[in-house]
Parts: structure tokens; C-alpha cells; sequence
């Protein structure tokens, strides 16, 4: 799969995984409503919404990146429900195009906010939360994504379509992580709740693309969702500190290392070989 359709390809997570791709050896074609920073592989502007668009622009491809989406998570009604539909729409469209065109395999972005975000009228069962863990959306931008990985299983079945979700952590609230943003977590430090809403968790939007690639020549044959984050949380105390003031009555692992990520990536890692090599603590 040396020939690979990124949507959303100009976005700020899109823009490291067609670099990264590049850089790899695969020849991308970015399909986005707005044209890339940077000149890697071929763009063509495309209203992913529009199905017959993306079959057009996606045709000798044999893989396709689905991240174009509307990323924010939403509390009021009308933006909700204009993204709902162009997540779910996009989504489709990009699955419908991939099983037209006999493509061997989708990668998409869904999201850990599935998992309950901002829990506030729900909290996590245990930690630290793993795929397996219900999912509990909160939001019109989390329900997109949980019916997109129901979705995922229903075309898989349909047309035998490999289809990889990965749950990145939190790159909707900054577009994404890398170094030129780190100098903004010390402020998140005084206020440990104000983060509790995606579990204190990110990833470097270098190692997103990483799991991306990873995903493109892995083994999952089905329909399957992988929890991608860092390796550790945004904050400067131990883990268990947040964990006990924010969910004080979820069970919790008593190995649970002392920065250790709240969202696991075990699964990842086991499946799909990934390891975070970025931390905001080693830049």
C-alpha cells in the first residue's frame, strides 16, 4: 500500500501525517477544502461530504487516511447538529469510496472523547481506560464518532474492508501537539481540573502520525479502534494525585506508574507495534 488518499490532509494533525507518509516512501494525494502549507504529494479540493467527489479524486489509491472532519467538541445545538452530519456523512463517504474502489485498507481519526468527555455526568469505570471500556459519548462531535466506529463494523462486515480507528487524545483542543505549543502546559498546572476533561492526556502529533503508518501495514483485518496517545500526562503530578481528586471512587490500577498515561495504549503498542517517542517533558 505504497499509494494512499489522506482527507483532511492540510489540517493540523493532516499536515504530519502526509509528511510523514512522504517521508516514508508512500505517494499522497491530499483531498481538503483548503489547500497545504507545505507542497507534499498531490492536492485536489474536495467537499468531502461529496461522495462522487472523493470516488473521482480517489481513483488508483489503494489505501485512504480518513481525517477531515469538523473537530470541535460542542455544547450547543446548531453546531452540533451541522457537525454530526458532516462527520457521519465524510466518514461514510470515505468508507463507501475505499470498499468502490477495492482500496486494502482504511485508517481513520476517531477520538477518545467517546469515552465520556468532559465527564462531568459520567466518569470512567476504571483506570486506566482501555478499548474495551464502554463507550458513553457527551457530546454531538463524540456521538459522530462512536456512530462512525459502529459504522466501521458494519461495512467491514459488508465488504470485508480492514477499517483502523484510532482514539487520538486531545488534538482537537490545540489542532495538534509539537513543540512549538508545549510552552503552554505549565499553565494548565495550577488548575489540575481544568484538564480532567480529556483525562490530562495529548499526543505529539508526530507520534499521531506515526500510529497512522503504523496502521496502514498492521495486522487488524476486522474493524478495531486503538487508543493513541503520549506515553505520559500533560501534568506535573503523579497520576494517581489527579486520579484520587477528580474520580475518587473509580478503581484504579495499583501499577499505574507515577506519570503514566490515563488512557492506555497497551493495545497499540501490543497490536500495531507503536511507541510515543515525544514527550513535552524531553523537548
Amino acid at each position: 500500500m505504497q499509494h494512499v488518499v489522506v482527507t483532511g490532509g492540510s489540517g493540523a494533525l493532516g499536515r504530519y501525517v502526509v509528511r510523514d507518509l512522504v517521508e516514508h516512501g508512500y505517494e499522497v494525494r491530499n483531498l481538503d477544502r483548503v489547500a497545504p502549507h507545505e507542497p507534499l504529494g498531490s492536492f485536489i479540493e474536495v467537499d468531502l461530504t461529496d461522495y462522487g467527489a472523493v470516488l473521482a479524486a480517489s481513483h488508483g489509491y489503494e489505501a485512504i487516511v480518513h481525517l477531515g472532519a469538523e473537530p470541535r467538541p460542542d455544547q450547543d445545538y446548531p453546531t452540533g447538529a451541522r457537525r454530526f452530519k458532516n462527520n457521519t456523512v465524510s466518514t461514510f463517504n470515505a468508507f463507501q469510496v475505499a470498499a468502490a474502489l477495492g482500496m486494502q485498507r482504511v485508517v481513520w481519526a476517531s477520538s477518545d472523547t467517546v469515552l465520556g468527555w468532559p465527564y462531568e455526568t459520567v466518569t470512567p469505570q476504571r483506570i486506566p481506560v482501555d478499548e474495551t471500556h464502554p463507550v458513553q459519548p457527551q457530546c454531538s462531535y463524540a456521538l459522530s464518532k462512536a456512530i462512525c466506529e459502529e459504522l466501521a463494523r458494519q461495512m467491514n462486515g459488508m465488504y470485508g474492508l480492514p477499517i483502523v480507528g484510532l482514539r487520538f487524545s486531545s488534538v482537537r483542543f490545540t489542532g495538534s501537539w509539537h513543540p512549538d505549543n508545549y510552552e503552554i502546559i505549565p499553565s494548565y498546572w495550577a488548575n489540575p481540573g481544568s484538564r480532567k476533561h480529556n483525562l490530562w492526556g495529548y499526543v505529539d502529533a508526530r507520534d499521531a502520525a506515526q500510529a497512522v503508518r503504523l496502521s496502514l501495514a498492521g495486522r487488524p483485518a476486522t474493524a478495531e479502534v486503538f487508543n493513541i496517545g503520549a506515553a505520559d500526562t500533560i501534568m506535573d503530578r503523579p497520576t494517581s494525585e489527579l486520579v484520587a481528586a477528580a474520580f475518587p471512587d473509580v478503581p484504579t490500577s495499583p501499577d499505574l506508574g507515577e506519570y503514566e498515561a490515563v488512557l492506555s495504549i497497551a493495545r497499540a503498542r501490543a497490536v500495531l507495534g507503536y511507541e510515543p517517542h515525544y514527550s513535552w517533558r524531553t523537548v
